[in-house]
């Protein structure tokens, strides 16, 4: 069984270094089925004062990580192994979802570069990325919180990794609906019943349930998503 490899490099790499040891992605360390290796940028400046940031060409407000400290990571990295991405955390990326994670999971070699500050020099992007996602339209301090979401869907995926190998493949978006609703014990609480179709035992009604109740709840919350089953 392969093992994925995941570099993050980060100018604030302990932010996110705590949540490696939580959830799924721990039990995929402890498992050996993935390694995760985070770089901090400011090892790698070329000042002694570690600066990795400096203002924009032609102005304009924020500050911008510079290309030295990116490229001497990266090209670093990159005499150690073959990387199948090199992936940008951005807000202009593509939008992140299930394809991509699905995509990206059978991978083996990944770097992923959290921005931060108003965000890298072009040219780290022109010459170095092979990949640029985002996870929503909006804007965040960094690409921490981004680079977090990643690792987590794509852990979780790896084969091994969840005790019940088809419960991610019946997660939220993987068919393009939403998960239908769920249900455990007890059977009826405070007047509310499970549906008794849950309890009848008749596999082929509870798949035809939980199929109508996800195409149900698609049209009602993401009505886009169902463009591909007109």
């Amino acid at each position: 069984m392969s093992k994925m490899h995941i570099d993050v490099v980060s100018a604030v790499p302990d932010s996110i270094k705590d949540y490696m040891n939580y959830s799924i992605i721990r039990i995929a360390k402890e498992k050996h089925l993935v390694e995760i290796d985070l770089h901090n940028l400011h090892n790698y400046a070329d000042n002694k004062y570690r600066r990795i940031d400096d203002y924009p060409f032609g102005g304009g407000a924020g500050m911008i990580i510079r290309c030295e400290p990116i490229f001497k990571c990266i090209e670093q990295l990159k005499e150690n192994r073959d990387y199948d991405e090199i992936i940008y955390l951005a807000p202009d990326g593509e939008l992140l979802n299930q394809n991509i994670v699905n995509e990206i999971s059978i991978k083996e070699n990944l770097i992923i570069l959290a921005g931060h500050y108003k965000g890298i020099d072009q040219r780290v992007r022109d010459k170095l990325i092979t990949r640029e996602i985002s996870i929503g339209d909006y804007v965040l301090t960094g690409g921490e919180l981004p680079a977090l979401v990643l690792i987590d869907a794509l852990v979780r995926l790896i084969p091994g990794v969840i005790g019940d190998a088809e419960s991610a493949l019946f997660d939220s978006f993987q068919d393009n609906l939403l998960e239908p609703p769920i249900y455990t014990r007890p059977a009826e609480f405070q007047g509310m019943k499970v549906p008794d179709v849950l309890l009848g035992g008749n596999h082929k009604e509870i798949e035809n349930w939980k199929f109508e109740k996800a195409l149900e709840k698609t049209k009602k919350f993401r009505p886009d998503m169902l463009k591909d089953w007109s």
